[in-house]
């Protein structure tokens, strides 16, 4: 289990060690709670330690960034192909397939799943915290957390300059002009379980779109969501008029032109939130895009 270490600075003297868990190191009231309940979860200068311990000038104090009780829901392994393209200890960056969801889901059991090819790949007992989460059909990078901590330091990072996400696409047509924004709330469509739309009471939803070729009466599109909401790219696409090649659900379904929405997360530009180094990282355009173009 990773440990976070922090030497206690001449400005921070006298605080306790609640003070610097949740201002410092932002740990959320839940995770000290359970800190307080582990062994080995709060120590300073390698003694147990409570959380009104009040702190000095160069004490080191440690704690644990891992999850002490296993997840609510029974993980089932599978030996599924999911490639580990960047790891430490604190998280981990895959490249997701098509077809692969990020847990198992009640519409179709059996499906594969990015917790059940991890369990498969490190055990059983492997923590699972899914912080990009992709569609079934969408490919390419997705961050795993390793704790209910570091998920959380990731989440509060998103759609910040400390969480970049850049993603490739195919639409039907050519978007004209051929760089934009796309500004348009996103709420349920109430017709539907699943699909969500444009609609002027939904959540602020905005992407940013920049056409890179076109060919073959369809475009190979550049897409940065400034936003997440629920199918945002597919739902802003398809609201301009070039839903994407393959999308079921917000255009045409052409199992022989790509069985998928054509859209893939290309590329993560993130701050690690525990050591402070930049990833930069890209996954390459799976075959079955490539060949639209």
């Amino acid at each position: 289990m990773e440990v976070i270490t922090r030497v206690i600075s001449p400005e921070e003297e006298g605080s306790t060690v609640r003070h610097i868990l949740r201002a410092k190191l932002h740990f959320s009231s839940h995770a000290i709670s359970r800190l307080t309940r582990a062994e080995n979860g709060i120590l300073v200068n390698g003694a147990h330690a409570r959380t009104t311990y009040i702190l000095h000038t160069g004490d080191i104090l440690a704690v644990e960034s891992g999850d002490h009780r296993p997840p609510k829901v029974e993980v089932i392994p599978g030996d599924w192909p999911l490639p580990v393209v960047w790891e430490d200890g604190h998280l981990l960056v895959v490249d997701k397939p098509a077809g692969m969801t990020a847990h198992a889901s009640n519409f179709v059991p059996g499906t594969p799943t990015v917790a059940g090819a991890l369990a498969f790949q490190r055990g059983g007992d492997f923590v699972f915290h899914s912080v990009s989460r992709l569609d079934k059909g969408t490919t390419g990078l997705m961050v795993v957390a390793k704790s209910g901590y570091v998920h959380d330091l990731l989440r509060r990072a998103h759609h910040t300059g400390r969480f970049f996400r850049e993603y490739r696409a195919v639409c039907m047509g050519c978007p004209e002009p051929k760089c934009g924004t796309i500004n348009a709330p996103i709420g349920r469509d109430e017709s539907s379980v699943i699909a969500r739309m444009v609609r002027p009471d939904g959540q602020e939803a905005v992407s940013h779109y920049e056409v890179l070729s076109e060919k073959n009466g369809m475009a190979f599109l550049k897409l940065i969501p400034q936003t997440g909401r629920t199918h945002q790219l597919r739902v802003h696409m398809a609201s301009i008029g070039h839903p994407l090649a393959g999308d079921w659900l917000y255009g045409k379904e052409d199992v022989d032109l790509i069985p998928r929405p054509a859209l893939h997360s290309y590329r993560l530009r993130m701050v690690h939130p525990v050591t402070g180094e930049v990833l930069d990282l890209t996954a390459p355009i799976p075959e079955d895009m490539q060949k639209l173009l």
